[in-house]
């Protein structure tokens, strides 16, 4: 697959005219919950020619690719990526912490990920983790038959957003890293056997509500919203981003 992949990325350059910076696995695979049918959520930062950037007409920032049952594909352009970069979007934050990397330019690459803990906003942060992790409990999780998955697609979020107020950092991408910070038995325990369910689990299996992690998740959120509440907003100066901006359009 990762053939495909690359040969995929390749012809997206050649087409689009177009020089992918990053491409990397964004979803189930690189969180470390993947079920045997999850597809490929490839996501990837590029750079048009230079001179596109002057020109006074619009031009469309992202690119997406057909999705298919096995791949989902789609890109944003550089100025786009910085501009959610420094608004501090999770998921592009999530993509420079990828374990599975398809393709990258290593200065480009590193530069970013060296400035994540200056521009990451950490009240931002946990209010989208927290407001993913409330619409999938309320939404997904209230059946007497539940899809497996969405416990991870509320678990996840949760642990980031804990991760951010306890550690004070940027939150990893990965979910056994995040579970590092819950220390209680019975929680583990759970938490284990929902995973060794997902190993042989595909993406629509249903089972029933787990009590604990019923009570737990919105324990938690009512603990954490309030520190999350408190956190002062922040702001950041375009100065580098443009730097980085200017640097990395040119070939």
């Amino acid at each position: 697959m990762r053939t495909i992949i690359l040969e995929k990325l390749a012809a997206i350059e050649a087409e689009k005219n177009v020089r992918i910076l990053m491409a990397i696995e964004s979803g189930s695979r690189a969180w470390g919950f993947a079920s045997p049918d999850s597809d490929f959520d490839v996501r990837f930062i590029y750079a048009q020619p230079e001179n596109n950037y002057l020109s006074i007409r619009d031009r469309k920032d992202v690119i997406d690719i057909p999705v298919n049952e096995v791949l989902d594909i789609n890109g944003w352009d550089l100025r786009k990526a910085l501009r959610l970069f420094m608004s501090s979007n999770s998921p592009l934050y999530e993509w420079l912490q990828s374990g599975i990397i398809y393709k990258e330019e290593t200065a480009f690459a590193n530069t970013l990920r060296g400035m994540m803990n200056d521009y990451y906003s950490h009240r931002a942060g946990c209010h989208h983790y927290f407001s993913m992790t409330n619409n999938t409990f309320q939404q997904n999780l209230q059946d007497p038959e539940v899809r497996l998955k969405k416990y991870f697609y509320a678990l996840r979020p949760i642990l980031a957003g804990m991760w951010i107020i306890d550690r004070k950092t940027v939150p990893p991408m990965d979910f056994h890293q995040l579970r590092t910070l819950v220390t209680d038995s019975t929680w583990n325990k759970a938490i284990d056997q929902l995973l060794e369910q997902k190993k042989t689990a595909d993406e629509k299996t249903l089972i029933p509500p787990v009590p604990f992690l019923q009570q737990w998740i919105p324990e938690v959120l009512e603990k954490y919203m309030p520190l999350a509440n408190a956190i002062p907003s922040a702001y950041q100066e375009a100065d580098q981003l443009d730097e980085v901006f200017r640097k990395f359009i040119r070939a």
